[in-house]
């Protein structure tokens, strides 16, 4: 979690300046879905982490070094606009389903990762059956009444 690197422009001359970024790690990645509501994660073909709601995949990265690092759904804008052929290309056995892939943990921003992140965890959610979505809604609602009863008796 301490890793950090600092990324500079070219013209920039003074590390103040810098914006620093968190790198993009299997365990970055694992944060960031596991924040988002009912995401389980899994370990699927020996060497690939799978991150899915209700049971569908939204997200699948490698362990091993090869020539994807992360797998995302993607809205139809994003599967056909942000392949470039190098960082962003469809991915492979997945496209059909309008699927991208990062060639890299460096092929985009964390900012643009995070929101393809939460993108595809929307529309796979969103593609439930409305009974899953609703027990899974509900189940967030009881949580959070939970958690908020457990405050107020504290205090």
């Amino acid at each position: 979690m301490g890793q950090w690197r600092v990324a500079r422009d070219a013209s920039v001359k003074s590390a103040k300046t810098a914006d620093i970024i968190p790198v993009m790690d299997l365990d970055w990645l694992r944060k960031e879905c596991l924040a988002l509501p009912h995401t389980t994660e899994h370990v699927q073909w020996e060497n690939h982490l799978v991150f899915k709601v209700g049971g569908k995949m939204y997200a699948v990265a490698s362990f091993e070094p090869g020539p994807v690092w992360l797998s995302v759904k993607a809205s139809d804008d994003d599967f056909y606009g942000l392949p470039d052929g190098e960082r962003v290309i469809p991915a492979p056995y997945l496209a059909r389903a309008k699927w991208i892939a990062l060639t890299s943990n460096t092929s985009l921003p964390p900012d643009e990762v995070r929101r393809l992140l939460r993108q595809a965890y929307e529309l796979v959610f969103a593609k439930l059956p409305r009974k899953t979505q609703q027990s899974r809604s509900k189940k967030s609602l009881t949580s959070a009444r939970k958690a908020k009863r457990a405050s107020s008796a504290a205090q």
